[in-house]
């Protein structure tokens, strides 16, 4: 008779105890997922679009060289009688460089510089021997390779500009001729293509140069960091900005020109608008939130270093290759306002 209720009580303090361990283990879970996500935060980069120019172009690296050189050598053994000129001076086209005994006299056959004087007044000279080197160092020729992937798209004619790597002198000039017969063994096909290019003083022959070819280009229009468009799991660049109740949203945006730097916006920002992005790295979140952070995802969200200005030209840009305002929002998700944050300025 006094087993039952004994097991009725044993079986009820086994349940109290039970349901106990739950509550407890309940407990913490929720004080795990509380602790970690006050640990998670959105850190926002804030980009304000601008009105300016932007323009793209295809570069190749080349190297200039000379289009007119001339080593004059005598004809027959004599003596060199009068020299009429030093390395240096500045000739025409039928100047006088040189007489020799027998009554040769050497002339220059187009305009340039004396480069090299090989002989004095009195020397012996043979047959062959050279005697006067002058060169045209003010109208060179820039030669280019073009690989395989872009020789459709370069064409005799095309305006471009030559730059010395050395001096960041940039000259104009077009593309005057294209060997279209390639001279790479490798994977990938290269051809040659020239531009001839009038230079200043300190430009030489053999410098390394780089030939950009204009593409594309647009004025006046809105202009945005390319760092600031997200993209959707179609390819379909947004946005982030505040609506009207204080909420970040998807605002969709239509690109066009972009020269791998900044991107001009057709539709959906104005000049002066204000969007941001997020940029997330691994959070080191420590204590009991570190150890529960594999179960419920935390990271945190920095921003990234700002960058240059690239072919963008425009007013009231506040780019300038700084790193953008930082903004962070706690918590994991909602649309809450931002406040600052201390990452990075």
């Amino acid at each position: 008779m006094n087993k039952a209720p004994k097991k009725r009580r044993r079986w009820l303090r086994r349940l109290i105890l039970f349901l106990i361990l739950l509550i407890v283990i309940a407990a913490l879970v929720f004080y795990g997922y509380t602790a970690l996500k006050q640990e998670y935060t959105v850190v926002y980069d804030s980009y304000t679009a601008t009105t300016g120019s932007i323009s793209n172009a295809l570069s190749f690296s080349g190297n200039l060289s000379l289009i007119d050189s001339a080593t004059y050598a005598a004809s027959s053994s004599s003596t060199v009688r009068t020299l009429y000129v030093s390395a240096g001076d500045e000739v025409r086209d039928g100047d006088r460089l040189l007489r020799l005994a027998n009554g040769e006299t050497i002339e220059a056959d187009f305009d340039g510089r004396v480069n090299a004087v090989n002989v004095a007044e009195g020397d012996s000279v043979s047959s062959g021997d050279p005697l006067v080197q002058i060169a045209d160092f003010t109208h060179l020729k820039a030669t280019l390779r073009v690989d395989e992937y872009d020789i459709s798209d370069v064409c005799v004619g095309q305006a471009c500009t030559v730059t010395a790597t050395a001096t960041e002198k940039t000259f104009d000039s077009e593309i005057a001729s294209i060997d279209y017969i390639s001279s790479s063994g490798g994977n990938v096909a290269y051809y040659s293509a020239v531009a001839y290019v009038d230079v200043d003083d300190g430009i030489y022959p053999g410098m390394q140069v780089t030939v950009s070819i204009p593409q594309e280009e647009a004025e006046n229009v809105v202009v945005l960091k390319l760092d600031a468009l997200s993209f959707d799991d179609r390819n379909s660049a947004f946005v982030y900005m505040y609506d009207d109740a204080g909420a970040l949203q998807e605002v969709p945006v239509e690109v066009g020109v972009s020269n791998g730097n900044y991107v001009e916006i057709k539709s959906g920002l104005s000049d002066g608008d204000v969007v941001y992005v997020e940029s997330a790295q691994e959070s080191d979140a420590g204590g009991l939130g570190g150890l529960l952070s594999g179960l419920f995802g935390s990271q945190q969200m920095n921003a990234p270093s700002g960058g240059g200005m690239g072919n963008y030209s425009g007013g009231r840009s506040d780019f300038g290759g700084e790193r953008p305002a930082n903004f962070e929002r706690s918590g994991s998700g909602g649309g809450g306002a931002p406040q600052m944050g201390g990452g990075g300025q």
